[in-house]
């Protein structure tokens, strides 16, 4: 079996699980954006992909991401950074990147703001939460969010940007945690997001494990690596 035909494959799977995930949970299909992870992948696994209909990609590495962003410029994809962004590294991803789903810190924010006036781009934002105060668990500083009250302030800050768009918000289930309970959580949060801003609707949650709860949910944009590319090869 080709590459191609291994990833066309792997697809046709996870779009079966959205649906049947949308079905389940009385949703339209339609209004849900599969976000395909390929990060530590080739580049030619991408434009595999592309050829089979995704349009929605998935970076979390900077300098991965604008490599590949330059070498398939040919190709009409929306590019997500999902990874935790260091600040000085914001300029480079307002070039490439449609959205960031991982936008935890007010600071964040404003770099992102002066990135995309410099490059003459919008970029649509996600707060990234972190789920672990709400769920009684200790923080995760490995994963980045902000917690509590911080999720507003940092949503104030991307709207106060000309050139970004408050999607809503984003977050991993914790470890350890029944993925149901961490996106009812994330649900909340998202609710009290909505009562300050009511244009940011989006909800990005949901991996190759745990799309279905997050469906179920409320969720948006599912981001999935595994299920479609394979096991992730070693960090290059």
């Amino acid at each position: 079996m080709s590459r191609t035909e291994e990833l066309a494959a792997a697809l046709a799977r996870t779009t079966h699980r959205v649906r049947a995930a949308a079905r389940a949970a009385g949703r339209d299909p339609a209004g849900l954006t599969l976000v395909v992870v390929t990060k530590f992948f080739p580049a030619d696994d991408v434009r595999h992909l592309a050829g089979l209909g995704v349009r929605d990609v998935g970076e979390s590495r900077d300098q991965e991401a604008s490599a590949k962003a330059a070498e398939l410029g040919d190709l009409a994809l929306r590019w997500h950074f999902i990874g935790q962004l260091q600040t000085n590294k914001a300029r480079s991803a307002a070039r490439y990147a449609d959205v960031v789903h991982s936008v935890d810190r007010t600071r964040l924010a404003t770099a992102l703001q002066a990135g995309a006036a410099h490059a003459g781009r919008r970029i649509g934002c996600f707060v990234q939460v972190d789920l672990a105060a709400g769920l009684g668990l200790d923080a995760d500083a490995g994963r980045g969010g902000a917690g509590g009250d911080d999720v507003l302030r940092v949503a104030e800050a991307v709207a106060a940007g000309d050139d970004l768009d408050l999607l809503g918000v984003m977050a991993v289930a914790p470890q350890d945690v029944e993925p149901e309970r961490a996106f009812a959580e994330l649900a909340r949060t998202a609710q009290r997001l909505r009562a300050e801003h009511p244009g940011a609707v989006q909800v990005s949650a949901g991996m190759s494990g745990d799309l279905e709860a997050a469906v179920a949910a409320g969720a948006t944009h599912l981001r999935v690596g595994s299920a479609i590319l394979g096991s992730r090869p070693p960090a290059r």
